[in-house]
């Protein structure tokens, strides 16, 4: 078990530049900017400030989940290609001849970095994203009390939607992570295989695929099959709007507790045992390749 901890840290020490540094570094950036395009008069405070006040809780909703939309981008941008570069890194690097020297099976070791994709490289993410986002409802807060609006129930209101978005943005992060799970591990298994390859080629796959089923089954098109059906119903996480919808209209005030209780009673978590069954599946046969490719 220690061995399987120390593989996955060196997975976040050899990936902390994408996963941590570099998010680090866009928050430092971006909050720069922000407090120079004030200092400099590029945007009025004052008036900043006052409208905030109008809607604080649909702006202050509204722009965390602009700010954490974009950092899932972010998130899942580098995640594909850490599963299509990562997985062969041990090959290109010659690292593949310690690891044999050591008890640890090829299964284990990408059993560890898709472990470390699923955990403590997007914990890194989700961590500095809190930070930013804390950093800029900071700065529209001091806005409001340069405009003279700042009061104690408004910055106790941003604290509660603060809280209650970061709890909804875990979820998602979570069930996002399971969801496209298969993806993942499909893309790091061809990666096992292809190395740097496995990213044009994972794109491609699936084409090929759903282009076979229409040769031999028939159909409109290499679009209009049930495998690219199925795709691209697991290419979209299924999120519930029930809740958010009666937001919308105005029927109620956005409760993250009823919108994660509605999420989780209607994802669709076969599918997500699918994912991961289909996940270990792969992840075996490329442990085996990488085996009997290492031995010869």
């Amino acid at each position: 078990m220690k061995a399987f901890f120390a593989l996955i840290h060196r997975e976040f020490i050899e990936h902390r530049g994408a996963f941590f540094i570099a998010p680090l570094v866009l928050v430092g950036v971006v909050f720069a900017l922000t407090l120079l395009a004030f200092s400099v008069d590029r945007l009025d405070t004052r008036f900043s400030g006052q409208l905030l006040t109008v809607v604080p809780n649909w702006v202050f909703e509204a722009g965390f989940a602009g700010l954490s939309a974009a950092w899932l981008a972010y998130l899942g941008f580098v995640l594909f290609f850490y599963c299509a570069d990562g997985f062969a890194a041990d090959k290109r690097n010659n690292a593949m001849l310690f690891w044999k020297s050591m008890p640890v099976t090829d299964f284990k070791v990408l059993l560890s970095k898709i472990t470390a994709a699923l955990t403590i490289l997007p914990g890194a993410v989700f961590a500095v994203a809190l930070v930013s986002i804390m950093l800029m409802f900071g700065v529209a807060y001091v806005t409001t009390m340069i405009a003279g609006l700042g009061n104690a129930g408004l910055f106790g209101a941003i604290v509660g939607i603060y809280g209650q978005m970061a709890l909804v943005f875990l979820v998602l992060l979570i069930c996002g992570l399971l969801w496209y799970l298969p993806y993942m591990a499909l893309v790091g298994a061809l990666g096992s295989v292809v190395g740097r390859w496995a990213i044009p080629l994972s794109l491609l796959l699936p084409t090929v695929v759903s282009a076979l089923e229409w040769v031999t089954l028939g159909g409109l098109h290499p679009f209009a099959t049930r495998t690219w059906a199925y795709l691209d119903y697991r290419s979209q996480l299924p999120v519930s709007t029930d809740h958010l919808d009666r937001v919308f209209e105005g029927q109620e005030p956005f409760d993250a507790t009823l919108f994660v209780t509605d999420f989780l009673q209607k994802f669709d978590w076969p599918q997500v045992g699918i994912g991961i069954g289909f996940a270990l599946i792969v992840l075996y046969v490329a442990s085996e390749y990488r085996r009997r490719a290492a031995a010869n």
